[in-house]
């Protein structure tokens, strides 16, 4: 009978350390995995991050062309405003000058 309960003792602490060792390989193969799929996750995270920073670049490029073709356009304007103010001037001269100009005022 007492070896019986000796060998039952034996089989319970047996099982008990397997127990501890199987979940211990368990924890152990989750932690590789999880180390994995957080790897995987900032490689993902840096990928987008460099992505966004080419997007960026592209759109400070593009707000940059547009800002100097507005002020290009605001200069082209501002000649034209110029030419067309002379023009009225001159045409103006032309009245004052012109002798059929004179006569029908």
């Amino acid at each position: 009978m007492k070896a019986v309960i000796v060998v039952i003792i034996v089989v319970v602490i047996i099982a008990v350390i397997a127990a501890v060792l199987l979940g211990r390989k368990a924890r152990e193969k989750r932690l590789v995995q999880q180390r994995a799929q957080a790897g995987e996750h900032r490689e993902q995270a840096q990928s987008q991050t460099l992505k966004a920073n080419e997007r960026e670049a592209e759109a400070e490029e593009r707000a940059a062309r547009a800002k100097r073709e507005a002020a290009a356009a605001e200069r082209q304007a501002a000649e034209a405003r110029v030419h067309r103010s002379e023009a009225a001037d001159l045409e103006g001269r032309a009245r004052d000058l012109d002798p059929d100009e004179q006569n029908d005022r």
